[in-house]
């Protein structure tokens, strides 16, 4: 009975893995849309978020069912809770790619963004891609030190972000309001597609410590110390 339980646990982690692989799929091939005025690509990813939706009520009922029969205590209780945080972030992410898409799919056959800001855009998209593969792996391997990496290297779609306002607030801006908010919509996407790979993250730290990311953080010597 234990070994179903804890293969029931472990089945809950591979449906996370899957959900994080599915999503930073997604914003991927949906950057390529919006960039390349793709509109069958765009509609892919759309279609596509279905099946994350799927996967998230899945893990719920599963999560809840364990939570129902089991009762779980300790480590155990901390895995089927932050399980279903991280599945509700990670679904938040593919509802971000989807937006992307449709974005990509609003302006066919134009794209949104324009030629002097599609080099940022595709700098945010593999960024978002990359963060959300190194989530996936802080699923897997329960890493605390990679997982708390991600929330440096979110720093650079901070300043991805930045540059992308300053743009937009430059006097030399030429492309008009409606490209201006879709512009904002697009960078706003990427910034919280990021943080929620950060956000997944942090979870699993506190899966394996029991402490919080930031709390854990505040404890480590500071670089160079």
């Amino acid at each position: 009975m234990r070994d179903a339980y804890h293969e029931e646990l472990d089945s809950i982690g591979e449906g996370l893995v899957e959900m994080a692989r599915l999503v930073g799929s997604a914003i991927g091939r949906a950057t390529t849309a919006m960039l390349d005025a793709d509109l069958k690509l765009a509609e892919t990813v759309i279609a596509a978020d279905q099946k994350v939706d799927d996967l998230q009520h899945d893990l719920e009922a599963r999560a809840i069912a364990l939570l129902a029969r089991q009762q779980p205590v300790a480590t155990d209780l901390r895995i089927v809770v932050t399980s279903l945080r991280m599945s509700a972030d990670l679904e938040r992410s593919g509802d971000l790619a989807q937006h992307v898409a449709k974005l990509a799919r609003l302006r066919f056959p134009d794209s949104a963004v324009p030629r002097d800001l599609q080099a940022t855009i595709l700098e945010m998209g593999q960024l978002a891609q990359r963060l959300m593969a190194k989530a996936a792996e802080v699923i897997i391997t329960k890493d605390v030190d990679l997982a708390l990496q991600l929330e440096t290297d979110d720093d650079e779609m901070d300043l991805l972000h930045r540059a992308l306002f300053q743009h937009l607030m430059d006097d030399r801006w030429k492309h008009g309001i409606e490209t201006a908010v879709d512009v904002t919509l697009l960078g706003r996407y990427y910034e919280r597609f990021a943080d929620h790979a950060v956000s997944v993250a942090k979870r699993v730290v506190y899966l394996v410590t029991g402490e919080h990311a930031d709390e854990l953080q505040a404890t480590l010597p500071a670089e160079g110390a």
